[in-house]
C-alpha cells in the first residue's frame, strides 16, 4: 500500500479529512522549501502537493504564475524540486509529497528517467497538469512499476467517458477542480461541488479531494464536507506574499493551523 493510499486509510478509520496544501517549490526561496514543507506538516497537513516551476503553467492563475517565475528566476529546476523531496525524507519518512506539475520538463528529462528519478527522491504520487489519462497510459505504467500513485485532474466539464477512464488510470486519490477556469479564481458553489463529487463516487473508489477557491478555513470546512480532502494552493500562496521571507515559515503555520481545526470539528461532530 502506498503511502498516499496508508494515509487516507488512516484518516478514514478517524472520521478525519485530508489536508492537502500546495506550494511552488523554491518560492520565496529554495532554502526555505524544506522547512515550509515541515511547517505545514507540523501545522496539520497530511499530504503535501510540491509545485515544479513552469515558465507557461496554463492552468494557473496569477498567484501561482508569480510563484513559478520567483523561483525560475532562482534557477530552481525539475531535478532540484526531486532534490527537495530528498532531504524532507531525511526527517518524515511518513507525509506522502506529491510532485505536481506539467509535462514539458518531465519530457524535457526522459519520461522513464523521471520515473526513476522520482522514486529515487522518495516522492509518492505524481500529478502532472497536462497530460490528459489518453496521453498518460506510459507515465501510469512507469510509475505503477515504481509504487508511485498517479494523480489526475477532474473538472465541472469532465464527461462521464473520461470520468470512468480517470477512475481507472488514477490512482492515490482524484484531484476534483471545483471551478472553471485557472487556479485562484473565487465564488465557490458548494451546491455544485456536492453534486459534482456524487457523480464522481460513482465511478470509483479512490479518495476524492477538491481544490481551486478554497481560500479560508470557512470554505475548506464547507468542502470538507462533501469530499475526502481539501487542497489549498492559491490563498496559502498570498499568504506567503504578504510578509517578508524571513517570515515566510511561520505564516504558513498561521495560515494552515486554524483549516485544519475547521476540519477536524466535521470529525467532532460525528463523534
Amino acid at each position: 500500500m502506498s503511502r498516499i493510499a496508508a494515509t487516507f486509510e488512516t484518516l478514514k478509520k478517524q472520521g478525519r479529512k485530508a489536508l492537502i496544501p500546495f506550494i511552488t517549490a523554491g518560492d520565496p526561496d529554495p532554502r526555505l522549501t524544506v522547512p515550509l514543507m515541515h511547517a505545514l506538516v507540523g501545522a496539520g497537513c497530511d499530504v503535501i502537493e510540491v509545485g515544479v516551476p513552469f515558465s507557461d503553467p496554463m492552468a494557473d492563475g496569477p498567484v501561482i504564475q508569480r510563484s513559478s517565475e520567483r523561483a525560475l528566476r532562482q534557477g530552481v529546476s525539475l531535478r532540484q524540486v526531486l532534490g527537495f523531496v530528498t532531504e524532507f525524507r531525511k526527517t518524515d519518512r511518513t507525509t506522502p509529497v506529491v510532485v505536481f506539475g506539467y509535462a514539458n520538463p518531465i519530457e524535457a528529462l526522459g519520461v522513464e528517467r523521471f520515473a526513476d528519478a522520482a522514486k529515487a527522491a522518495d516522492a509518492d504520487g505524481v500529478l502532472v497538469v497536462d497530460y490528459p489519462p489518453e496521453e498518460a497510459v506510459t507515465l501510469v505504467d512507469l510509475l505503477d512499476a515504481r509504487g508511485l500513485d498517479t494523480i489526475f485532474l477532474l473538472s465541472p466539464t469532465t464527461t462521464d467517458a473520461r470520468l470512468a477512464l480517470v477512475a481507472k488510470r488514477g490512482r492515490g486519490y482524484l484531484y476534483y477542480v471545483s471551478l472553471r477556469g485557472v487556479t485562484g479564481a473565487a465564488n465557490i458553489d458548494i451546491g455544485d461541488v456536492e453534486a459534482r463529487v456524487r457523480r464522481v463516487r460513482r465511478y470509483t473508489q479512490l479518495p476524492v479531494g477538491v481544490g481551486f477557491g478554497i481560500r479560508d478555513a470557512a470554505t475548506a470546512k464547507a468542502v470538507a464536507a462533501l469530499s475526502d480532502a481539501v487542497v489549498v494552493g492559491s490563498a496559502l500562496i498570498q499568504a506567503m506574499e504578504k510578509v517578508p521571507p524571513d517570515k515566510v515559515v511561520a505564516e504558513v503555520s498561521r495560515f494552515i493551523a486554524p483549516i485544519r481545526v475547521a476540519l477536524d470539528e466535521l470529525s467532532a461532530v460525528r463523534t
